[in-house]
């Protein structure tokens, strides 16, 4: 098999998709798309999607399915899009991904990063925020100088409320819930690919690197 450039994130919050997302795009020179950045970029083109998609948006409201899919597939069929791209976000059900499949675009592999739950507490649980200028801290990975002090502002940093162990394991339930059927659904039409997130990211890049080049 060629090398697979259609490709789509799955994995838990906290379990890297973001950060390897980005370095598949760069290494591979293809675009890695979101759902907010599709939604967004149709509600400024002004399309009949985008204006459709604008109305909820402006409401503050989820924009339905169907809005959605028909957006995913002006984003898909755009010569941005030519050689490849990286899905994020997108699609988020079994239904999202029929849909997917029934336009014609079908996905050469789901990049599946799987990250024990304990892990991801520790993980998420280590982060931290300031109130004043919005920095990111970890406390293991990349601390503050002094503990609880913004090294940039001199601001209070806290620990968010969805960092939070119990908030956490909700978040965790909830994409459960929502993904496991998904995840069945693209292994059982041999697209699905598990990758172990407790690695280093660097490891994970190059496992990842190894299915697509293969």
């Amino acid at each position: 098999m060629g090398k697979k450039t259609k490709l789509m994130m799955l994995g838990p919050p906290g379990a890297g998709k973001g950060t390897q997302a980005q370095r598949l795009a760069s290494r591979m020179g293809i675009p890695q798309i979101s759902t907010g950045d599709m939604l967004r970029a149709a509600k400024k083109s002004g399309s009949e999607m985008g204006k459709k998609a604008a109305e909820y948006m402006d409401k503050g409201h989820l924009v339905p399915d169907q809005v959605v899919i028909g957006i995913v597939e002006e984003s898909l069929k755009s010569p941005d899009v030519a050689d490849g791209f990286i899905l994020d976000g997108f699609p988020r059900t079994v239904e999202q991904a029929e849909a997917l499949d029934s336009l014609g675009i079908k996905l050469d592999a789901v990049l599946n990063i799987q990250v024990d739950e304990d892990v991801l507490v520790k993980r998420l649980g280590g982060r931290r925020a300031c109130l004043t200028c919005g920095a990111t801290y970890h406390v293991e990975h990349n601390p503050s100088k002094e503990e609880d002090i913004c090294d940039k502002c001199g601001s209070e940093t806290i620990q968010r409320d969805d960092d939070k162990p119990e908030a956490i394991r909700t978040r965790m339930g909830a994409y459960r819930g929502k993904t496991a059927p998904l995840i069945e659904f693209y292994r059982e039409r041999g697209r699905l690919y598990d990758f172990d997130g407790a690695q280093s990211p660097d490891e994970v890049t190059a496992a990842i690197m190894s299915v697509i080049e293969e």
